[in-house]
């Protein structure tokens, strides 16, 4: 019986001494109040009584900054609130170097968001939320290392100002955009204005265009009957004195007796349509 009993009371200790870990969680032991080592996840036996085992979790974690409101450099007031994800990556650390971290990372986000708000105008903080982010991270990220915490990132979810500044500031919006509007209208009148300028622009130079090209066919046609003109009287002159003496004579609408033999009566011959009576003189 006293064997039994014995081993019953091992089997009881061991049960009781089993400790089974997630694969999200690492363990702190301790033996009588003083750190032994972290134990992994699994199966992990401790002597009960004597030992103590403390669960952490070190997967990633979201905490929420809770609303509070902030005296801007402008001397607002502006509700903001934001989220922090974290990690613990040294359970010994988180256990050891800081009293209840849970409630410290928070408490710390609340107090670093507060005074990097603080030293931006409302305007200047609503502009720049992503350096927000930026900066909180930073400066919580090197506050938390020694409690072998990881800020994984900060997000500013909230800068509300007050109800009037809030009007006066959708005012702005309302008449910036307006503005813009205006802008667009006059950019497109203007181009439009362009556009219409250019195609009288394109309209005059067609014409130039026509008008150039009339007079350089005009002038070839000059330069042709003057090449002509040469060619033909060279060596005439006495024929060029007599044909300007016929015309002459034909404004006057005068009878012209022109020599039958004479060269010039085909010539007056084709002028002969213009209704002048010409008279030829065959000889006897």
């Amino acid at each position: 019986m006293e064997i039994l009993g014995i081993l019953l009371l091992v089997i009881l200790v061991f049960l009781l001494g089993i400790r089974v870990i997630r694969p999200v969680q690492v363990g702190v032991i301790e033996f009588l109040g003083r750190y032994i080592r972290t134990a992994s996840s699994g199966f992990n036996w401790i002597f009960p009584g004597l030992f103590r085992l403390y669960r952490v979790n070190i997967t990633e974690r979201r905490v929420d900054i809770d609303a509070q409101s902030i005296i801007t450099k402008d001397k607002l007031n502006a509700v903001v609130d934001g989220v922090v994800y974290y990690k613990v990556i040294d359970a010994k650390m988180a256990i050891y170097n800081v009293n209840n971290y849970e409630e410290s990372v928070p408490s710390l986000a609340k107090t670093t968001l507060r005074a990097v708000i603080g030293k931006m105008t409302l305007t200047e903080a609503n502009e720049n939320r992503d350096s927000i982010n930026e900066e909180v991270e930073k400066i919580l990220s090197r506050e938390v290392d020694k409690w072998g915490i990881d800020v994984v990132r900060v997000e500013l979810q909230r800068i509300e100002p007050p109800p009037d500044v809030q009007e006066a500031m959708n005012k702005v919006v309302k008449a910036e955009n307006e503005k813009i509007a205006a802008l667009d209208q006059a950019t497109a009148i203007e181009t439009r204005a362009d556009g219409e300028r250019r195609a009288e622009i394109k309209k005059a130079e067609g014409i130039a265009a026509a008008i150039r090209l009339k007079a350089e066919a005009d002038g070839d046609a000059i330069k042709i009957v003057n090449e002509a003109a040469e060619l033909y009287f060279v060596g005439n002159a006495q024929l060029l004195k007599k044909l300007e003496t016929v015309s002459e004579a034909l404004k006057d609408n005068a009878k012209v007796v022109v020599p039958a033999d004479s060269s010039l009566v085909n010539v007056i011959g084709d002028l002969s349509g213009t209704g002048v009576p010409i008279m030829v003189d065959e000889p006897k």
